[in-house]
């Protein structure tokens, strides 16, 4: 009989020897690798949850990248911000400062030096980080306004703020000599005294406010009658019934381009030579009427050559940087006169659009669309083709926000923007109708505004210049707001806006002040108003460079930007939380205790050994030994 050998390696003591070596080996990788396995297979059954955590750590680790990115681009946008701010406050205090002396240039250091601090400011507002624009909006590629000189001086057939300054000056001041800013006075010996406009709806030179007397001597009717402003274009009259007592007054009020207001009072007196801001008691009410006549027209052309001058600079500076007003063309109804806010929209004949608006048609307004309707509209967002244009430009106020009525004068719509809105763009699916309200192209976009018309001195009404002026601010206006131009997302639900653009209500009055100030310059510099309307122009700038309630500060532009930062930080620490979870979460699942392990390995050892000492003993064995002796 023969007797099979034994196989070691297939016994079952030999399969226990390999599994505990194969566990050793095991063992062993993880306490170099600190993990249990290198492989997803051998991580277990909770291996699924460390797979999604780090999925999770990734797009957090993602979040944190575009949040330093973010914080690096407010940071430099602060940075702009409160540089500006800076170089406004010294403009001011220099714009404030008395007296204001003019140079040989015709220009105060305040304005020399508001020159040089124009081209900072640029640079401020084209501050670059990375490959983005600050401030211009979605156009992130673009730097956001274009150089000082183009500016000041124009580029090529592009007309610079100067240009556009003198061209509003001559309109504004008109063709006499001395110029009455547009005002016409009734001729020295004509009773009672007539003071008017020279235009009805002409946008140009003084505009009359109202007309005060006052009736020192209780006679009944006073010694001096005013009526007005009444009429069209608007008048006023002064008629002296009789002759007044030395102390009567007569009040004069006048609107000027920019806003501003300027009274003139003017006293009655027996005082000989009259002093200044009176006239003369005659020998009769006709004799004082011509003399109340004559120191009316030196008071305006007193105003007309110095505060006129300075508040029409200051207008032509409304007109360049504008970004919120829409002047359309001067169109006509179908009985071939000039539409009015009665023309209706939509109609067969007489006073409607040459072109109607139907049914469907629409209206966006920055975003915000205004349907037309058969009838029946309701609400802002709908208007009836058989309504008037006055109706639908309410309608479209009422979108805007403006606090500024959109008009229709001499067949002429204005389109009157929110004054803290970025920009205005308004356009319609109905081209031809849109064309029909004075708006050709389909699209109309705020922007630069020129005096229409030949002879300028006679002009009346302004247009959009956006073919022939240089467009000072280059980046891009987006419908909604000028910090949602850049939006990022931060968590898997939140988002932040960091945008900010050149041409937002603080920075584009800011510039546009400073512009003004340094492009005006006095002719001749010793004339006998310049000092005056250096003052004028002077005081006007430090004015308006300080924000008025409801305007927008730069400080609020720095808020909107620590807010984004403070919530930038809330998610941070959120998002630090969560990571440490998840990682906690990663390292329990496929991570080792180095203590566990060595002691593992230690008893598979101890088995190891054991097994070997085993394996020696039965390796001794031998059957012969177990056979009887013959």
């Amino acid at each position: 009989m023969s007797i099979s050998s034994i196989n070691y390696g297939s016994s079952i003591l030999g399969q226990s020897v390999q599994n505990i070596n194969q566990q050793l080996t095991d063992l062993s990788t993880e306490l170099s690798t600190g993990v249990k396995s290198t492989n997803y297979a051998g991580m277990g059954i909770d291996e699924g949850f460390a797979v999604a955590a780090r999925a999770q750590l990734a797009n957090i680790s993602a979040y944190g990248d575009t949040m330093t990115n973010v914080t690096t681009i407010i940071d430099a946008g602060n940075a702009a911000l409160q540089s500006l701010s800076s170089t406004v406050s010294e403009v001011q205090g220099d714009a404030s400062a008395s007296p204001q002396n003019l140079t040989s240039t015709g220009q105060t250091i305040g304005q020399q030096t508001a020159a040089s601090q124009l081209s900072s400011m640029i640079g401020m507002l084209n501050t670059q980080v990375g490959d983005r624009y600050i401030f211009s909006g979605t156009a992130i590629s673009t730097p956001a306004v274009t150089s000082a000189d183009d500016i000041l001086n124009g580029s090529g057939t592009q007309a610079g703020l100067k240009q556009v300054i003198a061209e509003r000056l001559q309109a504004d001041l008109g063709s006499g000599s001395p110029s009455t800013g547009r005002l016409v006075l009734s001729a020295p010996a004509t009773v009672p005294i007539t003071l008017s406009e020279d235009v009805a709806g002409s946008v140009f030179g003084l505009k009359l406010g109202s007309v005060s007397s006052s009736n020192a001597s209780g006679s009944s009717p006073p010694d001096i009658a005013v009526t007005g402003p009444s009429g069209s274009p608007a008048a006023i009259t002064v008629n002296l019934a009789s002759n007044p007592n030395p102390g009567d007054q007569v009040t004069f009020n006048f609107n000027l381009p920019d806003g501003t207001t300027q009274s003139v009072t003017l006293t009655a007196t027996n005082t000989t030579p009259p002093p200044s801001g009176s006239f003369a008691i005659g020998t009769s009410a006709t004799a004082t009427s011509g003399n109340l006549n004559a120191a009316l027209n030196s008071a305006i052309s007193n105003i007309a050559n110095t505060s006129l001058v300075a508040a029409s600079a200051v207008a032509a500076g409304n007109d360049f940087f504008n970004t919120t007003t829409v002047v359309g063309n001067p169109v006509n109804n179908k009985a071939a006169t000039p539409i009015t806010a009665a023309t209706v929209l939509s109609g067969a004949s007489g006073n409607s659009l040459t072109t109607g608006f139907s049914a469907g048609d629409t209206i966006t307004v920055n975003g915000q669309t205004i349907a037309f309707v058969a009838s029946g509209a309701s609400g802002n967002n709908q208007v009836n083709v058989t309504d008037t244009v006055q109706q639908l430009i309410t309608k479209i106020d009422a979108l805007t926000g403006t606090s500024t009525p959109s008009t229709v004068t001499n067949g002429i719509v204005t389109l009157n923007g929110n004054s803290g809105s970025p920009s205005l763009t308004v356009s319609s699916s109905n081209t031809a109708a849109f064309a029909a309200l004075g708006f050709p192209g389909g699209t109309a976009t705020a922007g630069p505004l020129r005096v229409s018309g030949s002879p300028l001195s006679s002009a009346i009404s302004l247009t959009n210049g956006s073919a022939n002026t240089v467009e000072w601010y280059t980046g891009n206006s987006g419908p909604g707001t000028a910090r949602s131009s850049a939006t990022v997302q931060v968590d898997n639900s939140q988002t932040v806006q960091f945008g900010a653009q050149a041409n937002e209500q603080a920075i584009r009055n800011a510039l546009q002040q400073i512009a003004v100030y340094a492009a005006v310059v006095v002719n001749p510099p010793g004339g006998t108003n310049a000092g005056a309307q250096a003052s004028a122009l002077s005081q006007r700038i430090a004015d308006n460079l300080t924000p008025q309630p409801g305007q927008q500060a730069i400080s609020d532009i720095q808020t909107d930007f620590a807010t984004a930062q403070s919530t930038m930080k809330d998610v941070q620490a959120r998002q630090t939380q969560s990571q440490t979870a998840l990682q906690n979460l990663i390292s329990d699942t496929e991570g080792i205790s180095q203590d566990q392990v060595a002691s593992e390995i230690q008893a598979l050892q101890t088995s190891l050994q054991a097994s070997y000492q085993t394996t020696a003993m039965l390796s001794q064995l031998s059957l012969v030994k177990f056979l009887p002796l013959a």
